[in-house]
């Protein structure tokens, strides 16, 4: 249960004054039902967001959130990187959300694809913990022709990146083209593919994310959409 002020105000639809404003001018609905207390306690049940409404729209997902983006490019995935950032693809009161929603690791803004954004700490920490050896995949356009090579080098696990003393985790690389190839990794060390590539002489020009565990970035997510990551798509991560 929870008081129904601090649940809107968490969810970032206004201070707890606020609040109490939308409630004293009929903007709340559960059931159809007008709520007239702001501190009326609230069940917190799976089906919330399709049972009340604010302002004639439904309730936002409370917490724990997970969603889903496909990310395009010249967005970055931090609040303090200079540019536009992904945060700013979503509903404006998101970002004064409690907990705050945060990004499962980052893409660079030169990189697209599926990305993974929470406000469910334990969530995020088992997605990047190399503990749970979570692998992402990438669709990786290269400057200068592959020679093969390459997919010993990189599943080996004895490839050094510059200025590291730990070499890389075994990784998965399919040759698809003459300059284009899928890889898999387990770690997210930064900016670790551009700089596989660039240890083997080879530059990176275009990056894309198309799966992390064993799910993909859905066909029908174009640039900048998201949605919500339901309960069945969050366990295929660690199938």
């Amino acid at each position: 249960m929870a008081r129904l002020d601090r649940l809107l105000a968490n969810l970032g639809y206004g201070s707890r004054r606020e609040v109490s404003a939308l409630v004293a001018h009929r903007q709340v609905e559960l059931d159809g039902v007008v709520i007239k207390d702001a501190g009326a306690r609230i069940a917190l049940t799976p089906d919330l967001s399709s049972r009340m409404t604010v302002t004639g729209r439904p309730l936002d997902p409370p917490a724990p959130l997970t969603l889903i983006m496909h990310k395009p490019l010249d967005v970055v995935c931090s609040h303090k990187e200079a540019g536009r950032s992904v945060y700013e693809l979503l509903p404006m009161r998101w970002r004064a959300r409690m907990p705050s929603l945060s990004t499962i690791g980052r893409l660079d803004k030169d990189t697209s694809g599926l990305l993974l954004i929470t406000d469910d700490g334990e969530f995020l920490h088992r997605v990047i913990s190399p503990r749970h050896h979570v692998a992402k995949r990438y669709v990786v356009t290269l400057d200068r022709p592959l020679d093969g090579t390459e997919v010993d080098t990189f599943a080996d696990g004895a490839l050094m990146l510059d200025s590291e003393t730990t070499p890389l985790a075994p990784a998965t690389l399919e040759i698809l083209g003459e300059r284009l190839a899928r890889l898999t990794i387990t770690e997210g060390r930064y900016h670790q593919v551009r700089r596989m590539f660039a240890a083997v002489g080879n530059h990176v020009t275009a990056l894309h994310r198309d799966r992390i565990g064993a799910l993909g970035l859905p066909d029908d997510l174009g640039p900048g959409d998201w949605r919500v990551l339901s309960p069945v798509e969050q366990g295929r991560i660690f199938a």
